[in-house]
Order: C-alpha cells, then structure tokens, then sequence
C-alpha cells in the first residue's frame, strides 16, 4: 500500500505541474445557476450543490429585477400577498441556508434574484467613492475602480461573490490596518428595500448613510432586514502590493501572530500543524511606478481538468475506505502523502503567485492591488474549452467539503493555538493531515467594527477545511480530532462564527457574543414586522438555538453529541469527551466498544 500511496502522490504533484503550465491558455465553464426550476417550482442550490443540513430548498416563483425599482415593485408585490422573501445572487457561496425562505409553505414564497441587476457602477473621483448595484460581481467593482485609477482596499480572497452578497455576510480580507480587513468597513452608504404600507406603494427604499443607526445593522444583515439595492464603497488611490511567502517552521507562531498582524498590511499565515510548518506572507502596498506586473492566481481557485477534481475526490473516498479497516493502528499514511504532496507543490509554485501573470519566478511578486487582493479564476469562460471547472463543482461530483471559520479576540488566538499544539502532542500529529490536504489553518486580521453584527473587538480570524462525506451517515477519518478543535474555538474560547460559513452547531448560543446583537433585533422588528424576510433556516443561524437531536446528527455538525447514537454506534463511532478540551464532546472510534456491542 505504501508504494501505491507514493506513486499516487508523485503522480497528483506531475499532472497539477502539467495543468500550471499550461493554465495560461485554459479557461473553465462558469458555474451552474443556482436557481433550476420546472413547471411546478424552483429549487435553489448552493455553489458546493449541498446545505449543510442536506435538505432542498425549494421555492414557487423566483423574479430577476434589473432596476432598483423593479427590485422595490417585487418586494411590494410580496407584502402584498404575505410572501416569504429571500435574496439569492448568480454565485451562492454562502454555506448556511440564509437566502431559503420557509420550507413550511414553498407556494407562499418568492425567490428574488440579482443575477440581473448588476449593470451600474457610478464612481466619484472626486470624493473617492464608488456605488455599485447589489449584484455587482466584485471582479467587475475592482476592474472598474482600477481604470480610474482608485482602488478597493478590502475585498475577500475570493472574488466569486456580489457586492450585496459579500456585505450582508461580513466578507473579509486580512488586516488590522486602516479601516481594517471586513469590506462592510469600507462601506459609507447604502439603499435598502422594505415593506412599506399601502400608502408607500407597500415597499419603499431608504437610504442610509453616516451615522445612521440602521447602516449599522444594515451593513451585516444576512438578508433579514431587507433588499439591499445598493452600496456605497470608500476608495483609495491605485497602489501595488509585494507579497513573499516565507516557508518556516511553526515554532512560536502562538506569540508571533500579533506582531505580523501589525508589521504587514495585508498578512496572513498558512499553519499547517502535522507537518510543524508555517508559511508567513509579508505582504505590504508599495507606490504604483514599482516595477512589476504580478497576479495572485490562488492555486485552489484555479481551474482544474475534471480529471484532477475526480482523482482528488477518488483518493479522499480511497482514505475513507482505508480508515474503517486501519484506524485501530492508526493508518493514516495515505492522507499524509497527500497533504505532504501538496506543500510541496504549492511552495514550488508560490500558492499560486505568478510575477508576469503565467508563472512564479521568484519574490517579491509585485502588482496591482487589483490583481493581488482577490482571484477566482476557474469562474470564467471560454469557448475553447469546456473541460474544467473549479474543484468544487457538483457537476463532476468534485470535492465536497465542511468549512470552519473562527473569529477570535485576538489577545485569545494565542492560547488556542497552545492547545492545538498539545492536542498535537497528545495524539499524533498525522491525525491532522486531513486539515492539511486543504490549506491547513489559514489566520487572518479583522479589527473592531461599528456593525452590529460586525466583529467589536480587534480579531484574528482562523479558517479551516476539511473533508466530507458524499453518505452524510459515513463517519469521518479522524473526525474527534477536527471536532474537538472546533468546539474548543467557539466555546471554550469564545470565538464567532463567519456568518456564510461553518456547520450550525458553530452559531449556538451566538447573540450572547454580540454586544449589540440587541440593538440588530429591534431594528429587524423596525424595518420588517411581519418577518417577511426571515425562515426557520436563518432563524437557526441569528438566534442560535439548539435544535432538536436525532441519530447520526453530529456527524453533520447538526449538532454536538450527547449521547452515542447522536454520533455512528454501529459503525463504531461513541460520543466520548475530548482529550485537551474535556467539556468537547466529539464522535470518537472505539473498536473495543463496536466489538463489545457485536459479541
């Protein structure tokens, strides 16, 4: 098994330097619509083609406005016929089910749509601002910032997303300079949607903007308050970045995340925990002459051959496979060739940086902030080419994954890390390949926000992906382990769920980490009185409550086990407390307690 297991591993690096080389000339086909309707009613999906509790949402009329008051006419259109209402942009990356509307009485709800309403962007040169529609693709918001010669200081890694949606969930970037990382920080107005009464046409538009009160709410809104229609973004002058990646050891990173977060701009740090490797990247503007004519070509956003989407998913269900045999001996070589497979890949190619926009020739890479804030290549199109696509498309059955973001008080992120390197220590740390075959613990830089539901403190943010299951019954490769460190963030340290990602438990118990979670709730019952824009779906993620368990519910992430069946008995998998964190309850396999159940 150890030979196949190598040649597999030179084999994925071989084939992944073959599509880098040639990825200049390669586009892929743009992700599916993740509206599909028949003739009788429409279903939305997310861009990964799964919910996180895996349930269909479904809906009986969707509407496409183009212009704000088509968008103003669609709302009014609801409230008058008592319509459930959710906003759904062309991307949907937003891993909670916040934009499904009631699953109680799909014929009483209506999808609205901003596909279509993303034709203007009107720049003032002379104020620095820029107002975009809602559906504005932030690749479009940066490319036409930038050929006036501004630029949008903080925007997510990923560009795959709208302007309206990227607000509403707070999107981020790294930094705890300026106005900070989160984009909702740069935002200085905003039109909003809502009911109205009849006299007001029974939906009306308000705008926010300085001190208002409601722009605090309205800037992280998930969708609940209403329509967002447009946004009003702070500018700077066009500048270039400098990135370095330095490939270190991780010894001291849980005192060193402060200082780097002060020291670079836009800095993060890759953490990956079972190979004891951190990878720092030094990343400051420079003026625009610098020489340089750099992009940030992420590596897993690139396009990729459907071969190498089916041959990674292949080989993570080859290590599901090899877990249920081997985990009594602690098998799990396989996972480890992969993740050590990829560092080396990604060191070789700079994670995807390339200094003349088609390869990496060495550092600093140097380019314009818009070419090196963002990227999401796979997303685009070309008629020569229809054979890649981004990792995740469920076209291809591609990869299928959990995403966990963690925002913690910064002054607390160090102390995390400590007992992440103990439970390393306890265990072994090839039980952590599975975070590193992905990015590892990706730490990034947000500061304190004015948004209610933004961030009130200084925070570093931890990310981190790992995999899941096509069968949601299946338990995963070490899934104690990942469990353990998840609870340990948001319980024992108090860290805040990333609104558009993670699995529910995350939000538990999450409006007591809000200071004005309070002030965010009156305004909802303010602006939209009869919960026009509200579900039981975003109703679980805002208010946080714990849900009803069943069998099976915590290999989802639907809930924290309490008891055994909660977690897989029969496939050997008990609740059992958490080795570090010992108030962690995770599904932990137990083969003496499978045989003991089978004798």
């Amino acid at each position: 098994m150890g030979k196949f297991l190598s040649l597999f591993h030179a084999l994925i690096i071989i084939f992944l330097i073959t599509c880098s080389i040639l990825s200049p000339h390669l586009h892929a086909r743009p992700p599916p619509n993740p509206i599909q309707c028949n003739a009788t009613s429409c279903i939305l999906h997310n861009a990964y083609g799964v919910w996180g509790d895996r349930r269909d949402c479904f809906s009986s009329k969707v509407v496409y406005p183009t212009t704000e008051e088509e968008l103003r006419l669609a709302v009014a259109n609801a409230n008058q016929n008592n319509l459930k209402v959710k906003v759904v942009t062309k991307f949907s990356h937003t891993i909670p089910k916040l934009a499904c509307p009631s699953s109680q009485q799909p014929s009483k709800t209506m999808l609205i749509s901003t596909e279509h309403y993303g034709s203007r962007i009107e720049i003032d040169e002379a104020k620095m601002e820029v107002t975009a529609d809602a559906g504005v693709s932030l690749r479009d918001l940066i490319n036409k910032v930038e050929g006036a010669g501004l630029s949008l200081v903080a925007a997510p890694y990923w560009e795959g997303v709208s302007v309206g949606g990227l607000i509403s969930t707070g999107s981020h970037g790294s930094s705890w300079w300026g106005n900070g990382g989160a984009v909702h920080d740069h935002v200085v107005g905003l039109s909003l949607v809502v009911p109205g009464s009849e006299l007001e046409g029974f939906a009306k538009v308000l705008w926010l903007e300085g001190t208002d009160p409601l722009l605090r709410a309205a800037k992280v809104s998930l969708g609940v308050l209403g329509v967002i229609s447009k946004v009003k973004f702070k500018l700077e002058g066009a500048f270039k970045r400098s990135i370095t990646l330095n490939f270190t050891e991780d010894e001291g990173i849980e005192d060193e995340y402060i200082e780097h977060g002060k020291k670079y701009e836009f800095g993060d740090i890759a953490w990956y925990p079972s190979a004891h490797t951190a990878v720092y990247r030094y990343d400051q503007r420079v003026p625009l002459n610098t020489s340089g004519d750099g992009v940030n070509d992420f590596l897993g956003f690139q396009s990729q051959s459907f071969l190498v989407a089916d041959a990674t998913r292949a080989f993570a269900k080859f290590e599901l496979h090899a877990e249920k045999q081997f985990e009594s001996s602690s098998n799990v070589e396989g996972k480890c060739k992969m993740a050590e497979a990829f560092m080396v890949y990604k060191k070789l190619i700079a994670n995807g940086l390339k200094n003349d926009k088609s390869t990496f020739t060495g550092y600093p890479v140097i380019g314009t902030q818009a070419n090196m804030q963002t990227s999401g290549s796979c997303l685009y199109s070309s008629r020569l080419r229809i054979d890649l696509t981004c990792a995740w498309d469920p076209r291809i059955k591609g990869l299928k994954f959990y995403e966990t973001t963690a925002i913690f008080p910064a002054s607390k992120f160090g102390d995390f890390v400590r007992d992440v390197k103990k439970l390393r220590d306890l265990i072994k740390p090839e039980n952590l390949c599975g975070i590193d075959v992905y990015n590892g613990f990706l730490i990034r830089y947000i500061k304190a926000s004015d948004a209610y539901l933004g961030q009130p403190e200084g925070s570093v943010v931890l990310d981190f992906n790992y995999y899941r299951a096509d069968d949601p019954t299946v338990p995963r490769l070490n899934q104690d382990v990942v469990e353990e460190i998840e609870q340990m963030a948001f319980f024992k340290y108090g860290a805040r769920p990333h609104w558009a990602k993670n699995r529910n438990l995350a939000f538990l118990g999450v409006p007591k980490k809000y200071p004005n979670w309070g002030e965010f709730i009156d305004t909802k019952k303010k602006l939209d009185p009869q919960g026009m824009f509200s579900s039981e779906w975003s109703d679980e993620i805002l208010y946080g409550e714990d849900k009803e368990k069943g069998d099976g519910c915590a290999l989802e992430g639907l809930c924290i086990c309490s008891e055994d069946r909660h977690c897989s008995p029969s496939k050997g998998y008990f609740c059992k407390p958490g080795v570090v964190y010992q108030e962690a309850r995770v599904c932990k396999y137990s083969p003496v307690e499978v045989y003991s159940s089978t004798d």
